[in-house]
């Protein structure tokens, strides 16, 4: 093990040599002109791609990410070792490329201090759960409601899915909620991770009424006139990385078998009750065990989520204008998601303390012993969402959207049927590099409307879908995406095993997706397209649970 770590930390340092030896290189040959070098090149993906690599390599998340921001900054300085040092630290370093959101900028940006805050309350509101009984007392009734590991599943699936107007609220809900189930069932935390991050964003994507229908809608452009909701609902039935994904899991959870890193940690929790495996165990000590707390009852877990749920989708309708007039619909497309949670859970949190308070499951001192500890629980999150937004600023910075917008603008031309694939591969390709769906969105969806400009028709359809199913599913991938993140947070799991073992499942579900978007760049009937996705998704599963059958039977 010594020799494997100290091979792959030797791999990390020879990484980084040769990419500050190549900016070197590169920043000595500038023309005088006063261009950067590096600005709308392929240079401009190259801070994601090492944070990511030495994450993978030496399994350690926040020095990869820093070093990949560190290698961002000197680009943007052109070698200029003081000038990166600026640039990573100094508030709104002002630059030839506009202004570059620093570490500093980013924990002050109003949007992301919205997250970080409902991170906190959400935090301290799990602490309570936990310290007051009720997570032991939901235990206890699910362990006599839900029978089995398949049970468990199927209702940490479930809640999921009804939690579709937020990813990071899903995250975080779903496994504060689910946790005392999935461990008294023995699914291991990298299992229940996959769960909660696969009925996210794939979940949030295909829901009319969501802050993710209103990101979309509003990456559409003005003047082409089109209707950004309605070009969204008209994109569900094509989006098969969603689709695909939800089927993938109920085959996983119902044929009942793993493959890759994730069998490994099955093994363990179901052989031998190690809901962790390996050294990343920070979180063990918060276990719970449902026989203590004999008192509590399963409402002082269920009232205060209600609340918490009822109070972010009420925030909601307030922060886009339903209570000035909006309809419904209206007022979830225009709403602040980063605003509404902080107010939700403000709510929520007030509601907690006074429930239990006059449950008398609390103390005031110990409802404010909460808070502060939930705040603990929550830094791993914060600091790695802190750095990775940070990562995309720089990238941002360097004008990654000029390059991909050039590569996709001189693809398009001659590749009409295929080019749904080429979009979903391209897309797949950028939100991993950049940790966010989002920004992927931004920048393609531009890009395919004006390839594709007559609204309505089945291959502007199948070019958004895929635009907005590859973004989900980088973003699914990545390791520096901020809903893979929370997954991790919501269940307690170590970031990079989740990462780890959920990548085999993301890229297995994004070949079907790809060969679907092949195949419906031809075809371009939906139901047709469809039942052909969703057979292709079946019989993979088959065929991969045979493979494991086979490598299991020889191995005995």
């Amino acid at each position: 093990m010594k020799r494997t770590n100290k091979t792959r930390m030797l791999l990390a340092i020879m990484l980084v040599v040769a990419v500050v030896a190549s900016i070197a290189v590169v920043a000595s040959a500038e023309d005088g002109s006063g261009a950067n070098p590096f600005y709308g090149t392929f240079w401009s993906l190259l801070p994601p791609i090492v944070a990511i690599g030495l994450a993978l390599i030496t399994k350690e998340v926040y020095s990869s990410l820093f070093i990949g921001i560190a290698i961002g900054a000197l680009l943007y300085s052109q070698g200029n070792l003081l000038g990166a040092v600026e640039h990573i630290f100094i508030d709104g370093f002002a630059g030839t490329y506009g202004e570059v959101e620093t570490i500093s900028g980013t924990l002050t940006d109003p949007y992301n201090m919205g997250i970080l805050i409902f991170d906190v309350f959400l935090g301290a509101i799990v602490a309570m759960l936990n310290r007051s009984g009720g997570s032991a007392a939901f235990g206890r009734w699910a362990g006599k409601k839900i029978k089995g590991r398949i049970g468990a599943s199927l209702c940490t699936m479930g809640l999921g899915c009804l939690i579709f107007v937020d990813d990071y609220f899903n995250c975080l809900t779903v496994g504060s909620v689910m946790r005392p189930v999935t461990d008294k069932h023995k699914i291991s935390r990298a299992k229940l991770s996959y769960l909660i991050d696969a009925t996210a964003a794939p979940v949030c994507i295909i829901a009319p009424i969501s802050s993710w229908a209103a990101a979309v809608s509003g990456f559409v452009p003005a003047e082409s006139g089109v209707s950004g909701i309605a070009l969204f609902i008209r994109t569900i039935p094509y989006n098969y990385y969603a689709l695909l994904t939800l089927v993938m899991m109920v085959c996983l959870v119902v044929m009942d078998f793993d493959f890759g890193p994730m069998k490994k940690h099955e093994d363990n929790a179901r052989l031998h009750g190690d809901l962790f495996s390996g050294d990343a165990r920070e979180y063990s000590a918060d276990v719970v065990d449902d026989n203590d707390f004999p008192k509590a009852k399963v409402m002082d877990l269920l009232l205060p989520v209600i609340v918490l749920v009822l109070s972010c989708m009420v925030a909601m309708i307030y922060t886009g204008g339903g209570f000035a007039g909006e309809n419904f619909v209206d007022a979830f497309s225009n709403c602040d998601a980063s605003v509404s949670l902080m107010l939700g859970s403000f709510v929520g949190l007030v509601f907690t303390i006074v429930y239990y308070l006059l449950r008398r499951s609390l103390t005031f001192k110990g409802a404010m012993d909460c808070i502060p500890e939930g705040f603990k629980a929550m830094v791993p999150a914060i600091l790695i969402l802190a750095l990775a937004w940070t990562l995309k600023s720089m990238t941002d910075s360097l004008g990654s959207t000029a390059f991909v917008e050039s590569v996709v603008g001189g693809a398009a031309a001659s590749l009409e049927a295929v080019l749904p694939a080429v979009i979903f591969l391209i897309a797949v390709g950028i939100s991993f590099a950049t940790g966010t769906s989002w920004g992927t969105f931004g920048i393609l969806i531009p890009i395919v409307m004006a390839v594709f400009p007559e609204f309505g028709s089945s291959i502007q359809t199948i070019g958004i879908a895929a635009c907005l199913a590859g973004a989900v599913c980088g973003d699914h991938c990545s390791p520096i995406s901020d809903t893979t993140i929370m997954a991790s947070a919501g269940a307690q799991c170590n970031h990079i095993n989740h990462v780890n073992t959920q990548l085999p499942y993301a890229l297995t579900c994004a070949a079907v997706s790809c060969v679907a978007y092949l195949i419906a760049g031809f075809i371009q009937n939906v139901i047709i397209c469809l039942i052909i996705a969703v057979a292709l998704m079946i019989g993979t599963m088959f065929l991969l649970k045979m493979a494991v059958g086979k490598t299991a039977a020889a191995a005995k």
